[in-house]
């Protein structure tokens, strides 16, 4: 008994990562860096699934230096996998669904009444996970489309993130009982801006617009800068179903020529949206800022505004650049306040960058499609003035609320991000040391300095990606932790409560604090909730990112394969042992493989993300070159690139749809624009 207490304790909890190839990884819970992980070799896992919940036996003996430890999996605690997508096959009778990717490795038997064929993307819940006799079964539970087409991938990514495109009908009930307009009794006890001059600044297919913003100056000259925030929990009740679906929405989804909206159109689109010239309940952040940017008064209020124009990104840059007589003649009663905007977002840029907030290279495509849904074109998102300006107010607006709720240590959701880890910042010195540069303390100040030092340089795209990769992912947390990134000892999401739940968990804060409701019932389920509202909101989020990013490839895919054959010139933005990622001059990324580099026998030096040949001819993150497109698969989103002169065919991938489509050949008739960009800070 006392021999099976001790293997007990030698015991470790962990999640199972399949490598793929046979052997895994397991993550001990609460581990802070990959030297933590214990290594699962071929035919110890015991059954084990990606993404299971396991505990594992540490194996006896010393670990050499650089080794990493190993062990076998004792036991399977949770599965993590209770459905499964994948591509049907038809063996005999019987019909067997091949995973998607290479995580998961075992065919599953489909069984019960299954209307599906052969070559279809699907669904199934797991009933059997198998034995050594029994293969894994699951029923069918959703056919998504023909397997290789890129409709059918984007919506088995979208199941396999749970999100849903479809509100349940008491959500779509509550939405459509909310009114049209403001009720004049909800004004009272509002602080009334609706003389003041104050515009929304958006997208100009954008038609949720949850933020508006004013400037004018004082007695004393100093600017004063409102931030004004549609008030969506006035509209949305805690507990309600709409409540309970945005908190298990989380977030807006993103991508192409598409949205998934957290809350429903009817109020992110109606009574929600800061529409021009119409009355609108809000919360107003309302700063006074000195000379050099800092706020140095603030009130926060509930109020009501009538925003007075409705702008868009594009006609504000023209505005700011003085290029259209007609438009300046048009919008001239509110030229003045946006070129006062436009100084000031300078001195809060400036300040930021003073006090060491990082300011990272990204580059962010657009993805424009035809009337039918097919992407044609691929274009790069370049920022304007107008764009930057409202990044800047928004962030002071998130900055000032956090501040205040802190101070009074009200219940809040806030946006934490925290110092590269000591794992990452070593990973991080070991990259740049070839490069001559030496980095002692990864602050804020030092990482700026490299940033800049590097910016106009061949090897700024490397120094850039590394300090990027170094950094930690940013979540949400019920205790404030401060903002690394941006430098900011404060930090929440107050501006955006029509597309991220943490903005609306913010506005209940507030309103409560407001209202002087925090000592009751209300403050009570308010810090209780928060910390959970928290948790929930970054697991949604990571969900949200992962399903756009994947969903772009699939686009990407499916443009790259009317242009098949066609060289581009790219750089090296990934190394493997396998071979190498490489980013076009497009936009578009896609894999190399080490087979595909002339000669043999390349050396992989992980610590430098280098490959090397016998010759001393190498490839490091930046490295330019020319790739041909070879092929593209909608389907998996995987685009695959081969050297000029490669004697490897440029060919479609397995279940590519025929090349007689031609896509992107003809100008289309008509585009869909993308969503609209989403404003302040949207890595942050």
């Amino acid at each position: 008994m006392e021999e099976q207490s001790v293997k007990q304790s030698n015991r470790i909890t962990g999640v199972y990562q399949a490598a793929g190839r046979g052997f895994g990884f397991v993550t001990p819970e609460g581990a802070k860096g990959r030297e933590e992980d214990y290594f699962i070799p071929p035919r110890a896992e015991n059954g084990a699934w990606n993404g299971d919940t396991v505990s594992v036996r540490p194996d006896p003996g010393p670990v050499g230096a650089g080794e990493r430890r190993t062990a076998q999996v004792a036991a399977i605690l949770r599965r993590g996998n209770p459905t499964v997508t994948g591509a049907v096959r038809k063996q005999g009778r019987e019909l067997w669904l091949i995973p998607d990717g290479d995580k998961l490795r075992e065919p599953i038997q489909i069984v019960g009444r299954a209307k599906v064929r052969s070559g279809d993307k699907a669904a199934v819940k797991m009933a059997s996970y198998g034995t050594a006799k029994q293969p894994p079964m699951g029923t069918l539970l959703e056919v998504f489309g023909r397997e290789g087409s890129r409709e059918a991938a984007v919506e088995a990514i979208l199941f396999e993130q749970h999100i849903d495109r479809d509100f349940p009908p008491e959500v779509v009930e509550q939405a459509q009982r909310a009114p049209q307009k403001v009720d004049p009794a909800a004004l009272a006890d509002r602080l009334d801006l609706r003389e003041k001059c104050i515009i929304t600044i958006d997208g100009a297919h954008s038609k949720d617009l949850d933020d508006a913003v004013s400037l004018e100056r004082d007695g004393a000259g100093r600017w004063v800068l409102g931030v004004h925030i549609a008030n969506v929990s006035h509209y949305v009740p805690m507990g309600s179903p709409l409540d309970v679906e945005a908190w298990k929405r989380g977030t807006s989804v993103y991508f192409a020529d598409q949205v998934i909206p957290m809350l429903p159109r009817e109020l992110s689109n109606g009574v929600c949206s800061l529409n021009p010239r119409v009355d609108r309940l809000t919360l107003s952040c309302i700063m006074t800022l000195d000379s050099e940017g800092a706020v140095v008064e603030h009130t926060l209020a509930k109020s009501v505004i009538r925003t007075t124009e409705r702008m868009t990104y594009e006609d504000c840059n023209v505005l700011l650049e003085g290029s259209d007589p007609a438009l300046a003649e048009r919008y001239g009663h509110i030229l003045p306040m946006l070129q006062e905007m436009a100084a000031l977002a300078r001195v809060l840029e400036r300040r930021r960058k003073l006090r060491g907030g990082l300011n990272l290279e990204s580059r962010e495509n657009e993805i424009l499609c035809d009337g039918e849904g097919v992407p044609v074109a691929i274009r790069p998102r370049t920022p304007g003035v107008s764009e930057g300006l409202i990044e800047s107010f928004m962030l002071s607006a998130n900055e000032c609320v956090a501040e205040h709720l802190a101070k009074l240590e009200a219940p809040a959701v806030y946006r934490v991000h925290e110092k590269p880890s000591q794992e990452k910042a070593e990973a991080l010195r070991e990259l740049l040391a070839p490069l001559g540069y030496t980095l002692r303390e990864p602050d804020n100040f030092t990482l700026q300095k490299l940033l800049d030092e590097t910016r106009d340089k061949p090897e700024a795209f490397l120094v850039h990606t590394a300090v990027l990769r170094s950094l930690m992912k940013a979540r949400y947390e019920a205790k404030n932790l401060g903002h690394f990134g941006l430098a900011a000892p404060y930090y929440c999401h107050f501006t955006s409560p029509i597309r991220r739940y943490p903005d609306l968990m913010i506005h209940r804060c507030l309103t409560a604090l407001l209202e002087g409701e925090l000592a009751g019932k209300v403050g009570q389920k308010l810090s209780s909730a928060a910390p959970k509202a928290a948790r929930d909101s970054s697991d949604r989020e990571l969900a949200a990112q992962t399903a756009e990013r994947d969903i772009e490839k699939c686009y990407l895919a499916e443009f790259m394969a009317s242009h098949l054959g066609e060289a581009f010139p790219a750089a090296v933005s990934g190394v493997t042992k396998h071979g190498l990622f490489v980013l076009t001059a497009i936009g578009v990324e896609g894999f190399l493989p080490v087979e595909a580099l002339p000669g043999a026998d390349y050396a992989y030096d992980e610590a430098h993300m280098t490959l090397t040949g016998p010759s001393g001819k190498g490839y490091a993150l930046g490295t330019a070159l020319e790739v041909v497109c070879a092929s593209a698969d909608p389907g998996s989103g995987r685009i695959d690139f081969r050297l000029p002169g490669d004697v490897a065919q440029a060919r479609p991938r397995a279940g590519e749809r025929p090349a007689a489509r031609k896509v992107g050949k003809k100008p289309p008739q008509k585009l869909h624009k993308p969503p609209k960009p989403r404003k302040g800070h949207k890595k942050r």
